[in-house]
């Protein structure tokens, strides 16, 4: 029997009261037969990476940030596991260039983050915030006439920037409620997005057209501060921005000057450029701004799931296969790995 593989992952901080095969019990469905996990006790990344030096593979999620100095470190490491569909913690240029195969989890929790978009853009569709207030505070009889100012759902126009996995399921929901749903995305066909029932169409052109406007690229430096002055600029007056993806796509501080002006008349944050924001953060203070602390991908299937799917993709490459998700597939042709898939492509770049 072939020595088992080692996977590193931080130590957590609660309370150790269980064992290592209790506490990651999950990644262990599909890693157990190729491998064992090895804890990390770390703070810090350089104490992370003065413990992975032996190690085949690593899994993180949130907190440590696997930089530079860390991929360094990974003298016999082949793959690094994110239990997320975002990437931000990892480097991944310096991965590639070391030549690990980086995983995501991109079709876990897709449903719920489209609930969440869709929550959002129907709170501020129905001025949820200004209702609330208006009922707690007495002025029962003069909510009607506010909302009766607003134009209902049906036939107005849902932009999406992005149509991934999130923007699929979003579009099919908003279809649902009568919007019309267009959407802009370079990197899948428009034969892909007309057969959704969406229309393709340029960024300055989503910007100009939709009444309510959802964010769902990943973060990169192409997509980093996409909305900004310039862009609020173009978009109506009346239009409400909701984001569900990453903070750092819409520039904050242009945000607020922009709803604080009026030129766009609300918006639906799951995200922020910083996490947690301060208490004083403007955004609080505005009644035509939702704002959630990163929850869209919450419930109760969300981390047992993800935990299950980034064992599966880790133990992959542990067996000498492709992963399921690669988030940089460059790396994949210099690797001794076996290709049992063909290459997907109905997707662009998901990091």
């Amino acid at each position: 029997m072939s020595k088992k593989k080692k996977v590193g992952i931080q130590l957590p901080r609660q309370a150790q009261n269980q064992t290592v095969e209790e506490r990651w019990s999950l990644e262990l469905e599909a890693l157990a037969p190729v491998a064992e996990i090895v804890e990390i006790r770390a703070d810090s990344p350089s104490e992370f990476a003065a413990g992975v030096q032996d190690l085949d593979a690593i899994i993180t999620s949130w907190g440590l940030r696997i930089d530079a100095e860390v991929i360094k470190h990974l003298n016999q490491a082949v793959v690094i596991g994110v239990g997320s569909v975002g990437v931000d913690m990892v480097d991944i240029e310096a991965a590639t260039e070391a030549g690990l195969v980086v995983t995501n989890v991109p079709d876990v929790f897709i449903e719920e983050v489209a609930d969440h978009a869709m929550s959002l853009l129907l709170d501020m569709a129905r001025l949820t915030p200004t209702m609330v207030r208006m009922a707690k505070s007495g002025d029962w009889y003069k909510a009607r006439p506010v909302l009766s100012r607003i134009p209902r759902l049906m036939g107005q126009t849902l932009g999406l920037f992005a149509f991934g996995n999130v923007g699929h399921c979003v579009a099919r929901r908003a279809q649902a409620f009568g919007l019309r749903v267009i959407a802009h995305d370079p990197y899948v066909s428009e034969l892909e997005l007309s057969a959704q029932g969406v229309e393709p169409v340029g960024f300055n052109e989503l910007l100009e057209r939709s009444d309510y406007l959802s964010v769902h690229a990943p973060h990169n430096d192409e997509t980093e501060h996409r909305f900004s002055g310039d862009a609020f600029a173009r978009m109506k007056n009346t239009a409400v921005i909701i984001n569900t993806a990453r903070g750092p796509i819409i520039d904050e501080a242009a945000l607020i000057d922009a709803l604080q002006r009026g030129e766009i008349a609300g918006a639906g944050l799951d995200v922020l450029e910083q996490e947690p924001p301060d208490t004083d953060n403007p955004l609080f203070s505005m009644e035509n701004v939702v704002v959630t602390p990163h929850v869209a991908s919450a419930t109760t299937r969300m981390r047992p799931e993800t935990r299950r799917r980034v064992g599966r993709e880790v133990a992959l490459v542990l067996r000498g296969k492709w992963p399921m998700s690669c988030v940089n597939p460059t790396v994949l042709p210099r690797v001794p790995l076996e290709r049992w898939q063909p290459y997907p492509m109905n997707r662009g770049p998901n990091r």
